[in-house]
């Protein structure tokens, strides 16, 4: 919202909670899995763009059903009442989880890195939520006419309160994921500045009309969060991307962004080497 607003974007929140961050023009609490509330507030707002980030955002933070109830029926009703209404661009957020790690059972990697045409493995209710949202983008995405379309699969944001050792959404700090490989590894040690994750929405919005529609694009920073190469590092956490993880040499991590430098021109800026205290 801030990069938004800074870029010089009249930003309006939507939330269930009220009040209005220094940022948004306006925020109207509203709760969008309620079909007849996300119409009225795209048609009381009519917006050009509509980026859609909220959710449940973790797995197993509520019960299944909830989870995948509140996530699929919110992707589908913002992007309803935006095709239906209009409204020109619409982004909907998904989840690097859909590449299924962390299963119960183990997980190997077709290949690696992981880009956009790896098979999704979801096994979760979550990352089934997420698997769903970007459906519903493809779904809308094969019928609008005036409606462009895409989802983002941003990696583990780092906000930057975070790099100064606030800590992060696992309730570590960044330092405690880089010195213990087995917190981070959970996650193949992908990760995002938020800063970078606003530049890349705000990049894909301006070249959304130039696009395919239906897009889905992975967003991580462009080195892994380790300390050493993932093609060491990674089968000792995971012991099944023992040879998959032979190509991730230096530093590259998990996760490829290839998709977005090239549809985009878009690559992340930061690192933790640079932007950690």
């Amino acid at each position: 919202m801030s990069a938004l607003a800074a870029a010089g974007h009249e930003v309006i929140g939507v939330d269930r909670a009220p009040g209005t961050p220094a940022d948004a023009a306006a925020t109207l609490p509203a709760d969008l899995t309620d079909l007849g509330e996300a119409y009225q507030v795209i048609a009381r707002f009519r917006p050009d763009a509509v980026v859609h980030l909220a959710a449940i955002a973790t797995p197993f933070s509520h019960s299944d059903a909830v989870t995948f109830r509140t996530n699929t029926q919110l992707a589908f009703n913002v992007c309803d009442a935006a095709v239906a209404l209009g409204v020109g661009k619409v982004v909907v957020a998904s989840s690097p989880t859909v590449m299924g790690y962390g299963a119960p059972g183990g997980w190997t990697p077709s290949y690696l890195p992981l880009d956009e045409d790896h098979p999704v493995l979801p096994w979760n209710a979550y990352n089934l939520s997420k698997v769903i949202a970007e459906e519903t983008v493809r779904s809308f995405a094969r019928t609008a006419t005036a409606t462009k379309l895409a989802a983002v699969r941003p990696c583990f944001v780092i906000a930057p309160e975070e790099w100064e050792g606030a800590p992060t959404q696992s309730g570590h700090t960044v330092a405690e994921r880089l010195d213990r490989p087995e917190i981070a590894g959970v996650s193949l040690f992908n990760y995002i500045d938020a800063r970078d994750a606003a530049d890349m929405l705000m990049t894909l919005l301006d070249r959304l009309p130039e696009l395919p529609n239906g897009e889905v694009f992975f967003a991580g920073a462009a080195d892994a969060l380790a300390r050493e190469p993932l093609a060491e590092l990674l089968p000792e956490v995971i012991p099944a991307t023992a040879g998959f993880a032979d190509t991730l040499i230096g530093t590259t991590p998990a996760f490829s962004s290839a998709k977005a430098e090239k549809l985009l021109g878009w690559q992340a800026k930061r690192s933790w080497r640079t932007e950690l205290s």
